[in-house]
């Protein structure tokens, strides 16, 4: 009895051990969502340094690529094939931008918020062209809403 009752607390002790441990979010690349035509679904994910976001391409014709000018200093930019699933593990803390090469200019676009994201100011500054300029406005106002919500 006594066995299984030490074999019992270590399974439960590993297994609060692997709660804590980095955690994976999957981000869908589609033709169409909830939100509308040519999405990252969903379009902001907030995650801790350590996690990982896994971009998997739904709908083909699409990528998954880090805009330069929304990455947090350290921050590592990314590239992803067309029609394929590109997985990214984010240690540095901040804002990072991305989108899909194809269909930028019609608002495929979307946020990664490590941690406590102090490049914001920098990353809103950035240049975006047609659609993908509102899309950020839309995303950089939910952000601030959550960051609201949570003091």
């Amino acid at each position: 009895m006594r066995k299984v009752i030490v074999l019992g607390a270590i399974a439960a002790a590993l297994g609060f051990a692997g709660a804590a441990s980095a955690a994976e979010v999957e981000v869908k690349m589609l033709n169409k969502g909830t939100e509308g035509v040519m999405v990252f679904e969903p379009a902001l994910v907030k995650v801790n340094p350590g996690d990982t976001v896994k971009f998997i391409a739904v709908d083909k014709g699409h990528n998954v690529e880090s805009i330069e000018t929304m990455l947090p200093e350290g921050g590592k930019a990314f590239v992803g094939k067309v029609n394929e699933e590109l997985t990214i593990t984010f240690d540095k803390a901040g804002v990072y931008g991305y989108k899909c090469k194809p269909h930028y200019g019609m608002g495929m676009v979307g946020m990664v918020v490590v941690g406590e994201p102090a490049n914001t100011d920098q990353a809103k500054a950035a240049t975006h062209p047609g659609k993908a300029k509102q899309t950020f406005a839309t995303l950089f106002d939910k952000l601030a809403a959550t960051q609201t919500a949570a003091k």
